[in-house]
């Protein structure tokens, strides 16, 4: 929690958290531009809001985290840690929603006797290579998901063009195995409770704290490198190019009202 962060070269970061009874710790994942994968910290809430989000970001800033430059966050759907994120990092985050969630979310509308058959064409369709084929294949299904249930549709239309960021960068292909879901760091979580989840009562925020530190510096030597890590510079030139198309489009929106 107090390892200097600016030696790293930071293109990817991964959010998400993990419950210790009532309390959830939430744990970021870096990834750097050669494909290696860092532990960056950890902040202990009761909830994955807004505020402490910023504060977690802005703290890893304080610890040399380069948050100049575009980052591709993968997060879960959680609000709370989407608008933190935005608001620290702004345009220059770039986000990139958990396709896995998003499926499993839409399902949940669904009688079970439908989930196969849509889990089965939503997954086909965020399988295609471009965003174009992608996103007309998905209006396809909202079609029919919207004689089914309107909550449903609903689901899918939150977030929906952030489902599909790695299909906008012209990089799905290259590197969706590793950065279309959040497997990445619930991987991290799964090794985490190797060390943690026998464990019935937690003395106090310190006990918890100390445990989960130990056990991710167990577990990060042994991270892999993230699939098509070769194609992580040009990730980050693809970012600098959209964050300053989406720029430019705020600000015309801005001059036209």
């Amino acid at each position: 929690m107090e390892r200097d962060l600016s030696g790293h070269d930071i293109v990817a970061i991964f959010i998400d958290g993990k419950f210790f009874a009532e309390n959830e710790i939430v744990i970021a994942l870096g990834v750097t531009i050669k494909g290696e994968k860092i532990l960056l910290g950890f902040i202990e809430t009761s909830t994955e809001n807004h505020v402490v989000c910023k504060q977690f970001l802005n703290s890893l800033s304080d610890r040399g985290l380069n948050l100049e430059k575009e980052i591709l966050f993968v997060l879960d759907g959680g609000k709370g840690l989407h608008k933190g994120v935005k608001a620290v990092m702004g345009d220059k985050a770039v986000i990139q929603r958990c396709q896995w969630h998003k499926r499993e979310n839409v399902l949940n509308y669904l009688d079970k006797e439908k989930q196969g058959v849509f889990r089965r064409k939503l997954q086909a369709a965020y399988e295609l290579p471009t965003y174009e084929k992608a996103k007309k294949r998905l209006g396809t299904i909202r079609k029919e998901l919207r004689l089914l249930n309107e909550s449903a549709v609903a689901s899918l239309d939150e977030g929906f063009e952030e489902t599909l960021t790695l299909h906008k960068l012209d990089l799905f292909d290259k590197l969706g195995k590793s950065f279309k879901t959040t497997n990445a760091i619930e991987n991290v979580n799964k090794q985490l409770g190797y060390h943690t989840d026998r464990v019935d009562r937690w003395q106090n925020s310190n006990q918890r704290q100390r445990w989960m530190a130990t056990a991710l510096l167990e577990i990060e030597p042994r991270l892999k490198k993230v699939k098509g890590h070769k194609f992580l510079s040009q990730l980050r030139v693809n970012m600098k190019d959209f964050s300053s198309k989406k720029q430019n489009f705020n600000e015309q929106e801005r001059d036209a009202s």
